[in-house]
């Protein structure tokens, strides 16, 4: 920490209560030194919503275990303070976990070396929570324990948590995007002896630096973690500002060159000060996973995989795009304007595979499984503890109420079913149809950490007569922000006539927030939402929690609000239900931006129809910066198309997209112009390649699995004759969880094919996998065990196949023949094998 950031940061006044405790001579010199270090760098969110009393308190908690821990002596300060000392991983919600884990972890760990600790930790985790997609929403590391469940964001969140509770250094490490598939993931780096090693979080494995995504990590082109403020340590720093510092970390997985740009302009003069985006192609849309500056000479670079970035350079309405890669320098000239109407294509290509695996052992790896298969059980035998069917039912009967609804709310509860249950139980017999609508409102991850006090505020809502009244005044949900009590805070600040009056004229609540609240643009960096009790109390936020404050105070009047679900803009509805965009800081009501028209055309060419995110996206581009318009995630271009999509006028770009098997990616970019009053038809194509199926390898159809009963069968037993698809998967594996919903997702359009899929699990796991979580599998799927590995094997062998990496899918015939292969992470998975089979022919 520079020793002035602190005084800089509170030159004109600090907390009074953290004032208080720095002059106390309650607290050590130490706990000073951890308040001064936190309140340097926090963000202003953490600031507000938190006491400084949290703080000390996980502060105390950190120096404990350090003092406590046998590495705790070993390990720098630089390394304690970023990467202990902090509660703060990500963007969770935070908690007061950390006594509990350390009471849980310390006598797991006390007797074991750093190295050890750190796999012990993640058995511990595996305990509590397993993988499961869900929302943008991270829980806070309780929340993921009472649900059992977590996505990459949350279990590593939670991983961090719990080994910094035992004075481990750890931190979060997350690819923005995948170069070689769409989506992203996040794992956990932890320090121990003065080096950094890998693990993916309540996923162990017997050593460290071996996870599932070894292989795919190899083909990122950027890798990067965020440390809470002025890091020095060896990386190469991405970004500093003044909350944290982002660090390159790429280098520790894949092999890396650097990407040397040149931004010019139109006469080939470079362009100093040029803000430069390196973007990875990723869900039909131009990710930018690191912003930089041009220097004099109107130059910048990065270091990064080695394959293709998109790069995106603009200086005021000025912009250009080209690609870049390691292996030639880049020129981008800024020859686009907001006029400029343009089309080009992109061959974008990823990094090869070029995974480092450290040293296991057999016995090592079957060890790991056996104390997996003890874990699962532990974690079970928690979640057999949820509430039943049975149980919803009877409670439905007892108080009336829809019991198919209660069924879903409770099993959506989990962990958290006594909340929920004491909460329909204590609201009155008028109020329990609003109770039921309120808990189908919020969003299923809410029902898993949602208090009671926060229910009781929410339930008090008196009704209007809205037809947005649930939806967008009832619902306390408004973004991806922490859900509180905010709405009694809101009646104790402002008295019944400001609010009827803010009620019936929403122009005077957007005036009393301009006239009251002012914006800080420095910190909060990342958007973290505020609550709006810590807007009422500092006076002061960022942008998107303004408008979430703004949301939240007019429902809290009976106001219907909502962020607008394309645009993210504040609105409220007026007397005849219209939508009215308000501008905060500006004008008290935005004016009727001039609207235009965007008429999608599609003309089918005999593939799989394109969907919004996997294979197109509309931006508008604003001050040379396109910023993707949210029209639905996997909305098909049929339903898009049916009808024009109304925006506000300007410039535009369509991006749309082919992933081919290798990863690699066939783009085409349109830029063009909405003009007001006017409709642009805008053709959404699908580029093909001009390579057809071939025969790529054999397998034998009369390879032997086990099934359900354990009786040996054949593959073409099963699969009758022709094309069938085989596909070995793993229990609770990320790679193999995403596969099976992207199967299920076209789970239609497998069951018109109607071949078989065949589905096996590795034969010593097989009793481990829970097949309840794939319900919408398509009915065409049948499954078995491997035995022995045998199969897997085969296919490996025959293949040539790099590892054997689960999961592994395959199209075949029962002429031994293979015209298809994909194997380990792959987001689009059943996109990629239909759009296969739609060129077959029998």
């Amino acid at each position: 920490m520079s020793k002035n950031d602190f005084e800089n940061r509170y030159s004109s006044g600090m907390p009074s209560q953290l004032k208080e405790l720095l002059a106390s001579d309650t607290i050590t010199p130490l706990e000073k030194e951890g308040l001064r270090f936190m309140y340097a760098y926090m963000t202003l969110p953490d600031i507000m919503d938190r006491t400084p009393q949290y703080y000390l308190k996980n502060i105390r908690a950190a120096i404990r275990a350090s003092e406590e821990m046998p590495w705790g002596k070993v390990v720098p300060d630089r390394e304690f303070r970023h990467f202990v000392l902090s509660p703060r991983v990500n963007n969770e919600n935070l908690d007061d976990s950390r006594d509990y884990l350390f009471a849980e972890l310390k006598d797991r760990v006390k007797g074991l070396s750093m190295e050890d600790a750190i796999l012990e930790v993640n058995h511990w985790c595996h305990e509590k929570a397993t993988y499961r997609p869900s929302d943008g929403r991270t829980n806070s590391p309780s929340a993921t324990m009472r649900s059992a469940l977590g996505r990459c964001g949350e279990e590593s969140t939670f991983g961090v948590a719990a080994l910094r509770a035992v004075g481990i250094p750890a931190r979060q490490i997350y690819t923005p995007r995948w170069a070689h598939t769409d989506d992203n993931h996040a794992w956990v780096e932890a320090w121990a002896n003065g080096k950094w090693y890998f693990l993916g979080a309540c996923e162990p494995e017997p050593v460290l630096n071996l996870a599932w995504f070894n292989a795919p990590a190899s083909r990122g082109m950027m890798m990067n973690t965020r440390v809470i403020g002025r890091y020095d340590g060896p990386e190469e720093v991405l970004l500093t500002n003044a909350a944290y510092t982002d660090i390159n970390v790429t280098s520790n997985y894949a092999p890396t060159g650097t990407i040397n740009v040149t931004v010019k302009d139109k006469n080939g003069v470079p362009v100093p000060g040029a803000k430069v985006r390196f973007c990875i192609y990723n869900y039909a849309e131009f990710f930018p996973v690191c912003t930089k500056e041009a220097d004099k000479n109107g130059r910048t670079s990065i270091l990064a995989g080695k394959g293709d970035m998109i790069v995106w350079a603009y200086d005021g309405d000025r912009f250009g795009i080209t690609k870049a890669s390691s292996s030639i320098p880049a020129t981008v000239t800024l020859e686009y304007t907001p006029e400029s109407v343009a089309e080009f294509d992109f061959d974008i290509v990823p990094p090869p595979v070029r995974p480092s695996m450290p040293p296991v052992t057999e016995e090592q790896i079957a060890l790991n499984d056996m104390r997996k298969a003890s874990e699962d059980s532990i974690r079970i035998a928690y979640m057999a503890t949820f509430y039943t069917e049975d149980q919803a039912s009877s409670l439905a009967k007892d108080l009336d109420l829809d019991p198919s609804k209660v069924k879903d709310i409770m099993a959506d509860a989990r962990g958290n079913w006594r909340v929920i249950e004491s909460f329909l139980k204590e609201t009155p017999e008028k109020d329990r149809k609003k109770a039921i609508d309120l808990l189908s409102v919020i969003a299923v991850k809410d029902l898993n950490d949602i208090d009671m006090e926060t229910l009781r505020d929410h339930i008090a809502t008196p009704y209007t007569d809205s037809r947005y009244f649930t939806k967008y005044i009832l619902n306390p949900r408004v973004g991806l922000e922490q859900l509180t009590p905010y709405k009694k805070i809101f009646r104790n600040t402002f008295s019944e006539k400001d609010r009827a009056d803010f009620r019936s004229n929403p122009e005077k609540w957007i005036k009393w927030i301009s006239d009251n609240i002012t914006i800080d643009t420095a910190w909060n960096p990342l958007g973290f939402s505020m609550l709006p009790e810590g807007v009422l109390k500092g006076r002061k936020t960022d942008k998107g929690s303004a408008a979430i404050f703004f949301v939240s105070g007019a429902r809290s009047f009976g106001l219907p609000a909502r962020l607008d679900p394309v645009t993210g803009k504040a609105q409220y509805a007026d007397t005849n239900d219209r939508w009215i965009d308000v501008d905060l800081f500006g004008s008290t009501i935005l004016p009727n931006n001039p609207k235009g028209e965007i008429q999608l055309e599609y003309i089918p060419d005999g593939s799989l129809e394109p969907k919004y995110y996997p294979q197109f996206t509309i931006a508008k581009i604003s001050g040379g910066v396109p910023s993707t318009l949210e029209l639905g995630d996997l909305t098909p271009v049929s339903q898009l198309s049916a009808e024009p999509i109304e925006v506000d006028a300007g410039q535009y770009m369509a991006v749309t997209g082919r992933r081919m098997a290798d990863g690699s990616v066939l783009s085409k970019i349109r830029i063009f112009t909405v003009n007001p009053s006017d409709t642009t038809v805008v053709p959404i194509t699908i580029r093909h390649a001009t390579n057809g199926v071939e025969v790529i390898g054999n397998f034998d159809s009369e390879s032997r699995y086990k099934d359900k009963s354990g009786e040996l069968r054949s593959i073409l037993s099963t699969t009758g004759r022709g094309y069938y698809i085989l596909g070995i998967i793993a229990p609770g594996h990320e790679p193999s969880a995403h596969a099976l919903n992207d199967i299920s997702a076209l789970k239609n359009e497998f069951e018109k094919w109607g071949k078989s899929i065949m589905l096996l699990l590795p034969e010593e796991s097989a009793n481990r996998f829970d097949a309840s979580l794939y319900k919408s599998l398509p009915s065409t799927v049948s499954w078995g065990s491997d035995p022995e590995g045998m199969i897997a094997k085969s296919l490996k062998d025959g293949l040539a196949l790099p590892s054997s990496d689960l999961p592994i899918f395959i199209i075949a015939d029962t002429f031994n023949r293979v015209v298809a292969v994909q194997q380990g992470y792959t987001i689009g998975l059943g996109e990629t094998l239909l759009n296969t089979i739609l060129q077959l022919s029998e």
